[in-house]
């Protein structure tokens, strides 16, 4: 299969499936078709031990292991896991998901509002902008990467169960959290980005390229809104045990 080489190293991509280290080297036991994948601090961990569940496997990194607990929930068998900031580090731990068997994600995290939106306000991301790294190892360059549309709707209907209302958004994923200077910040609102987030677009284009679906709910932490001063407001800390349940609920319609 062809190696795409450009001037710059980022543009260059390889669409061949196989790598020199695959997902599954070190040949663990297979997963849950379906997996929770929240960036949501403590919350997961806190989840689990109430709930007693047991870890059916771990993602072992330099900085720290990452337990991957078993659950039953609405009749399906599920895997549970804390996910790691950045998109580099979180598109490597779900590419282990998925070639451990997870064909089914949703994931949860918290954004920052380009908009003067409220805090604590849920949105379905349904295109990311790329201004990250890791999604260029996965599809070929281009701007934006669409949502898988049946992980979307999952979600939707998630919101609706609970009866939140369901807003769709534009995201901006970013590696450069200390870069998002006044100017960058105008120039992707003009381009239709609501939000703010790390992951996002690594995340789709992991999934598309394995054939995994996957979707992902946010909710809106810090502000960005006015670009003379940062508001951090609470960070959004309130949503986080409602944001694991819509996903809970919502990887059950996968």
């Amino acid at each position: 299969m062809p190696l795409y080489k450009n001037d710059s190293p980022i543009l260059e991509y390889d669409d061949e499936q196989h790598a020199v280290i695959m997902p599954d080297h070190e040949k663990l036991a297979s997963l849950p078709e379906r997996a929770v994948f929240a960036f949501l601090e403590d919350e997961v961990e806190r989840f689990a031990l109430k709930h007693c569940l047991p870890v059916i496997s771990r993602f072992q990194t330099i900085t720290k292991t990452y337990p991957v607990w078993k659950m039953e929930y609405k009749g399906k068998e599920l895997a549970l896991c804390q996910a790691p900031l950045g998109s580099a580090a979180a598109v490597q731990f779900m590419d282990w998901l998925i070639g451990y068997g997870v064909k089914n994600i949703i994931a949860a995290g918290s954004c920052g509002a380009l908009l003067p939106l409220e805090e604590n306000e849920f949105l379905i991301p349904v295109e990311a902008l790329r201004d990250e790294g890791a999604s260029y190892h996965y599809l070929p360059p281009s701007r934006t990467v669409i949502a898988n549309e049946t992980a979307v709707q999952a979600i939707e209907q998630a919101l609706l169960l609970h009866k939140l209302p369901c807003k769709k958004c534009k995201t901006w994923t970013t590696d450069g959290f200390y870069r998002e200077t006044k100017a960058m910040v105008e120039y992707r609102k003009e381009e239709g980005c609501s939000v703010v987030e790390m992951e996002c677009a690594g995340l789709m284009a992991c999934a598309q390229f394995r054939g995994a679906v996957f979707g992902q709910l946010l909710y809106t932490a810090d502000s960005l809104a006015n670009v003379e001063q940062h508001d951090m407001r609470g960070f959004g800390e309130a949503s986080m045990p409602v944001a694991l349940q819509l996903c809970l609920d919502a990887v059950t319609l996968l």
